[in-house]
């Protein structure tokens, strides 16, 4: 099994990954930490071009892989390779509510995550409803080719009814 998973922040990506991951013993892979560099200890640093793709050919180099993540333009190989690509098109109240949700948890010690503040909450709020509007339309161009593997979920349940049907 080869699936992709793309959608804004809170749309349930890296959520929806790790339970598909668990329940079918597939290794889930983060595209932010391929895309960044998580070795330096500046915020926000690009991994170079050549190191990225060689770690992306690696993945997709597996028998069986789930990846997910935000980026689209760079991913055409694991979008051929790909059985099943989901696209989350979740509506701005679910994707909001979770982003704050989740800011709240990591600044009381609940969750592990990047060191945000108010300004980069703020930010990523008006991001992820800029993704969603204008670049959630521009994937599914990219991704018209694949169009008979490409499945719009527009909210976590149509998800995991999906991957109930394999079971039966």
């Amino acid at each position: 099994m080869k699936t992709h998973i793309i959608g804004g922040s809170g749309t349930g990506k890296s959520y929806i990954a790790k339970q598909i991951s668990k329940k079918y013993n597939i290794q889930h892979f983060d595209l932010d930490n391929i895309f960044w560099d998580n070795t330096v200890k500046t915020y926000g640093i690009k991994m170079p071009v050549e190191k990225r793709t060689e770690e992306l050919s690696n993945i997709l180099s597996k028998e069986d892989w789930i990846i997910e993540g935000v980026y689209y333009s760079w991913l055409l190989d694991s979008f051929k390779l790909s059985d099943k690509i989901f696209v989350l098109n979740i509506s701005p109240l679910i994707f909001n509510f979770r982003i704050i949700k989740r800011f709240i948890k990591r600044k009381f010690g609940l969750e592990e995550g990047k060191k945000e503040n108010i300004k980069s909450l703020k930010d990523l709020i008006i991001w992820t409803n800029n993704y969603q509007k204008f670049k959630i339309p521009k994937i599914l161009e990219v991704l018209e080719p694949y169009r008979d593997k490409v499945i719009v979920i527009h909210n976590t349940k149509e998800l995991y009814k999906y991957f109930m049907k394999i079971d039966k």
